[in-house]
């Protein structure tokens, strides 16, 4: 008898609607995130999707003058990797919650705060804020389901939106990537071999084409110049002469890399053409300097 009651009991918790089942279905506001690097810097944002459905969004479903969750469910996350400028304005690396407050249809702020746990606004406290930025509003194309996406990304830039219905909210991001390669390649440089000449060649040629930190440049071309004195690292130098418009030395190192370049022909021909080239128009020009 107490068998049977045993199957009974456990046949009861299987079979009881009180039992908590497992149950998976999908989100009506899915969970998305996206991530874009600007340079170096990653931009990473956690946020939730919800769709128009056919309300009306703006000023009725999302209030005008009132803070909003941009987004769904728990407050939009977004994480720079390193200090950035939105809008102008400065941002320390991290992660914030992102807000945002609609104004008016053409108005709205956009907001990062530092409490990163909030559902939604709740608990939102302006107080905490690290930025408020005027966002540009346009009017876009109709999007059922809200979302971010970046847009003329760059080296150095690159605009935030976020979309919804038939309006589209940006910013613009900035980020410093030439202090950010800088203090990497002097880091590089720091750990180099004794013997390696190519690395500070390389460095050399990123300063000149960003056309800045001459002097530094000088430093590291010369110590290159210092481990191996070859057809490669003298053109890298004359250029950097150039650039500072040095074109006597231009020249004088155009000509010992052109006879340098003949002890090793076959990585010489890949460059071959360009110094040619630039030695006869340094020439001109160090002869119009002299005209002058």
């Amino acid at each position: 008898m107490r068998a049977i009651l045993a199957i009974i009991c456990i046949s009861f918790l299987f079979f009881s609607p009180l039992a908590k089942a497992q149950l998976r279905f999908p989100q009506p506001s899915p969970a998305a995130t996206i991530l874009q690097t600007i340079g170096l810097t990653e931009v990473t944002l956690k946020y939730h999707t919800p769709g128009v459905k056919s309300r009306e969004i703006w000023g009725k479903l999302v209030p005008y003058n009132e803070v909003w969750r941009t987004g769904a469910n728990e407050a939009t996350l977004i994480t720079f990797s390193d200090a950035v400028k939105i809008n102008g304005e400065n941002v320390a690396a991290g992660t914030y919650s992102l807000f945002s407050f609609p104004q008016s249809s053409d108005s709205c702020l956009f907001i990062l705060n530092k409490n990163t746990t909030l559902w939604g606004t709740k608990g939102y406290n302006p107080q905490e804020d690290v930025l408020r930025v005027p966002a540009q509003v346009k009017e876009a194309p109709f999007h059922e389901t809200f979302q971010f996406s970046f847009s003329n990304v760059s080296q150095n830039a690159g605009t935030l939106s976020f979309l919804w219905e038939r309006k589209e909210f940006s910013v613009i991001i900035e980020v410093d990537t030439d202090a950010k390669v800088l203090a990497m390649l002097q880091e590089d440089l720091n750990k180099a071999k004794p013997n390696d000449w190519q690395i500070y060649a390389q460095a050399t040629n990123y300063l000149i084409s960003k056309n800045t930190q001459h002097e530094l440049a000088l430093q590291w071309i010369d110590k290159s110049l210092t481990i191996n004195d070859n057809f490669f690292n003298n053109w890298i130098k004359a250029q950097l002469l150039a650039q500072k418009e040095e074109y006597e030395g231009a020249v004088d190192l155009c000509k010992k890399a052109i006879k340098l370049g003949k002890k090793d022909q076959e990585e010489y021909k890949k460059y071959e053409s360009s110094i040619e080239r630039n030695f006869s128009l340094w020439k001109f020009k160090r002869h119009e300097g002299d005209m002058n």
